[in-house]
Formats: C-alpha cells, structure tokens, sequence
C-alpha cells in the first residue's frame, strides 16, 4: 500500500466517526483533503464544519459544505487531522507544513 493509499485508507476510517447533526472541525493538508472529498458524499449527514485554514475552508466550501468560524461553531464533535509521526504509546505529533 503506498503512502497515498494509507491516508485514503486513515481518512475512510475518520469517516466512520462522523454522525448526524455534528460540527466537524478539518485539519489540513493531504490526509485532510482526502477526508473533505470523501465528507462530500455524506454532507448531508452533518451540520457544518470548521476548518484549520483557508485552504481546507476552500476545499470544503467547492464541495457545498457550510463552514462556520471556529468563534461561531461552539463545542466541535470531531476533529480530523493528519499526523505526521506516532510513538509506542499512540502519541501523535502533528508537522509544522511545508517551508
């Protein structure tokens, strides 16, 4: 399985987390847009999401989905973000993006 292949196989299994009625907060990046263009089918299902930069916003807003301002959207149900390195004990470390 190629790199790739494992952040659409990561962004699948987020969406099984996502229920009727939630904010979903969106990360960005590769894995994140892997999750926004699979959110699509099922954007029926949530009430908006927020997301971590313009870019994500962009994303999500050509797909139909509402974004709302992290200060308007309240408590997020879920949040999806990639991550760049685990260790033994599942901690995650997320990158600062690319310079």
């Amino acid at each position: 399985m190629t790199q790739d292949e494992m952040k659409k196989a990561a962004a699948a299994a987020a969406l099984e987390y996502v229920e009727p009625g939630m904010i979903v907060g969106i990360g960005t990046g590769s894995t994140a847009n892997h999750f926004i263009d699979l959110l699509a089918e099922v954007k029926h299902k949530i009430d908006a999401t927020v997301a971590s930069s313009v870019a994500s916003a962009d994303r999500l807003k050509a797909h139909g989905i509402t974004v709302l301002d992290l200060n308007d959207a309240g408590e997020l149900s879920l949040y999806v973000d990639g991550a760049d390195e685990s260790n033994r004990e599942l901690h995650l470390i997320k990158g600062g993006g690319e310079h």
